[in-house]
């Protein structure tokens, strides 16, 4: 059956979007904020992510341990998470608890307490959660990666921030920024499961009625003028060498997005990939090996990451150079082109299956392209990718004059010689 989307928007400029599921024995929301770590000023990078844990400390009217017991006391579950270009709370409840959950985030969002106490006691669980993914050389190396793409530019830092930008952060900027960005006119409500969208409508109206529009988010537009490879080696002990590759790409609206996803899929996207049949099953190379795909509203990125044996990282590192030749060089399969339409059709549909992960379908869809994409528009536009399409992809974007490599292990001089003689840096 088709799904139905419905979509409402508030006189202050609130988006609601639903996805009624009567079949359903949950619901979904989520409040969907359109700022995160690329609209931050470098002074207090990490601002939306330490904001986004202090939402969960309580407001005026709840305690934290209120705000948690009304949702997981109900058999509910939530979270939050914070992105480059939006910060999200989400609760997933039984449908007679929905209205409640609605009123809940929406206390969270709009009335969050900022106690200082509480602020210094979370300012220092979240410089664990720094440390311990800088402690984790398969994440660090990707946020390695991004400074290679995005040096100097909010893109190029890491979400949660750094110990000193951290260290910086004050009530009163967390107040400021919360005040200024958490506003109807840069907040979408999505909702997925058994409900209704005139019920759930009602009850959002209900909670942010009379609230200010507020303007939308403003952010800085991300520059790629890359005409050599780019190479970062962290010189760390540890007990793999890790590695991530990656090349500017498309940013959500291009009309190619579906041309690059398929090629991620041949290249490195599942267990069927070129690159995880040569690197593990062919040569040993390493346990894991994948590639990914990540857009922005302005730019994008690909990228092909691994850990691997300390004396493997040059054979490993010549065997997906190599595939990204022949991929430029010759056109796919048709048999790999099938099998890959085949997998993204199968993808986007189980992934509906699940309310959450429909409701953040359409939420993120609302929020970053302002409308919502349907399963049948999206697999329409698969449907109409060509395989030379993905030839041609690849010749514009995994251009050795364009490529970046961030690497973290010990990697002794030698190596790095032979790594940059392999890039051509």
């Amino acid at each position: 059956m088709r799904q139905a989307y419905h979509r409402t928007e508030l006189p202050n400029g609130l988006r609601i979007v639903t996805a009624p599921r009567p079949d359903a024995e949950s619901a979904a929301v989520g409040i969907w904020v359109g700022v995160g770590a690329r609209y931050e000023p470098l002074r207090i990078n990490g601002v939306s992510h330490f904001l986004e844990h202090l939402l969960f400390k309580g407001t005026p009217s709840r305690s934290s341990r209120q705000i948690k017991t009304a949702i997981e006391g109900s058999g509910g579950s939530f979270n939050a998470f914070t992105d480059e270009e939006f910060t999200s709370v989400v609760a997933k409840v039984q449908p007679k608890d929905l209205s409640s959950a609605v009123e809940i985030l929406t206390d969270m969002v709009l009335h969050p307490k900022l106690d200082a106490r509480e602020m210094e006691k979370e300012r220092s669980v979240v410089l664990e959660e720094i440390r311990m993914y800088q402690d984790l050389p398969m994440h660090f190396v990707h946020d390695l990666l991004n400074t290679l793409l995005w040096p100097n530019h909010p893109l190029g830092r890491d979400i949660a921030g750094t110990p000193e930008s951290l260290a910086r952060i004050r009530r009163r900027d967390v107040a400021q920024f919360q005040r200024r960005n958490y506003v109807p006119r840069n907040i979408v409500v999505a909702a997925c499961g058994r409900l209704t969208h005139r019920a759930f409508v009602e009850a959002v109206t209900r909670c942010w009625k009379g609230v200010s529009s507020g303007q939308r988010s403003v952010y800085r537009k991300a520059r790629e003028r890359q005409h050599r490879a780019r190479l970062k080696i962290k010189a760390k002990e540890t007990e793999q060498t890790h590695f991530s590759l990656g090349f500017h790409a498309f940013p959500r609206h291009h009309p190619q997005v579906h041309a690059l996803n398929l090629l991620h899929i041949v290249l490195g996207g599942n267990m069927s990939s070129r690159l995880f049949q040569r690197v593990r099953e062919d040569r040993g190379l390493a346990y894991e090996i994948g590639s990914q795909v990540k857009r922005f509203r302005d730019t994008g990125l690909f990228s092909i990451s691994a850990g691997v044996e300390h004396k493997k990282l040059v054979p490993c590192l010549k065997v997906v150079l190599d595939e990204l030749s022949r991929v430029r060089r010759k056109p796919v399969s048709d048999e790999e082109f099938c099998q890959a339409v085949e997998y993204l059709t199968g993808q986007i549909l189980f992934m509906l299956e699940d309310t959450v992960e429909h409701m953040c379908w359409i939420g993120e869809s609302e929020m970053l392209l302002g409308h919502v994409q349907s399963a049948e528009t999206i697999l329409s536009q698969v449907a109409r990718v060509r395989r030379n399409d993905l030839t041609r992809v690849a010749r514009a974007l995994l251009r050795a004059d364009r490529l970046s490599l961030a690497v973290i292990g010990p990697v002794k001089s030698p190596v790095h010689s032979r790594i940059l003689g392999m890039l051509g840096a």
